[in-house]
């Protein structure tokens, strides 16, 4: 059994007190009765999340915890106390940053990007907001172009810092962040260039799109200029494309693609029409 991670176990036996799940060697370990679903039988796998309880306890929850171990996430502290700083995550017991994992004193009622692990002293599940131990450098794992999970992690001069696939560390540079975003945000982005020192640049868009919004911004002014309404569709000849865009067939279709999803145009058999915004 592994804490701090999800475990399909086996439902062995009911008991008042809850259901007990087992794992392949035998080892046992509670989910208490409130987390126990009426539909659940004997031998049915259950995927629950493993924790220690206040007294140091396997305990087994369907609950869906903020964080697992070795990972990252935006937490709020919700109690300080002569132990250290408390953060809610999700399950029932608050998660513990001792104060020898603080640089900074945490604050009742504000939210840190706090790391989770295992103590090897207690063998229970704590954080640290002591975050740049745990970041690692970029080897081969990631390439460039390549799509990647974001934490919004810290604003700077340069741009913003995100943490990429909750291992590694990026930067989104100011020119090329265009919308506002808020800490601890979950983005989607692109890997622009992996640099010599294991850190990453990203972009939220992938490579070319900056081109096929540029075009899609002149598409526009052209359906203004002709009343909202152009005869031409992907089905148009591609020479007719060229000579009245000056862009290829697939040019074309990027772009008007890119408009249809954003609802800015509708499609039709004899050509496309701007969508009046009121």
């Amino acid at each position: 059994m592994e804490l701090g991670v999800y475990n399909e176990l086996r439902l062995d036996r009911f008991t008042d007190p809850g259901a007990y799940l087992e794992d392949e060697e035998g080892n046992d370990v509670l989910l208490p009765t409130k987390y126990v679903d009426p539909s659940f039988q004997i031998d049915d796998l259950v995927n629950v999340f493993l924790y220690k309880d206040s007294e140091g306890r396997i305990i087994a929850t369907t609950l869906v915890p903020k964080i697992l171990v070795n990972q990252f996430a935006f937490l709020k502290i919700v109690e300080v106390n002569q132990y250290g700083a408390f953060a809610e995550w999700g399950v029932e017991k608050h998660l513990l940053i001792p104060f020898r994992e603080q640089p900074k004193p945490l604050e009742e009622g504000k939210h840190y990007f706090i790391y989770m692990y295992i103590d090897e002293a207690t063998q229970r599940l704590v954080g640290t907001s002591r975050i740049g131990m745990y970041i690692r450098p970029v080897t081969d794992e990631i390439q460039e172009n390549e799509a990647v999970d974001l934490l919004v992690w810290e604003f700077t001069d340069l741009g913003l810092k995100v943490l990429v696939n909750n291992q590694f560390q990026g930067l989104i540079f100011k020119n090329d962040l265009h919308r506002r975003v808020r800490m601890g945000e979950t983005l989607k982005g692109f890997v622009r260039k992996v640099r010599s020192d294991g850190k990453l640049d990203i972009v939220l868009q992938p490579a070319g799109y900056e081109k096929i919004d540029t075009l899609s911004r002149k598409f526009l002014a052209m359906l203004h200029d002709n009343d909202g309404f152009l005869d031409l569709t992907d089905k148009s000849d591609p020479e007719e494309i060229q000579y009245r865009t000056g862009w290829s067939k697939k040019l074309f279709k990027q772009v008007v693609g890119n408009l249809y999803k954003q609802r800015l145009i509708s499609l039709h058999e004899n050509g496309i029409t701007l969508i009046d915004e009121n």
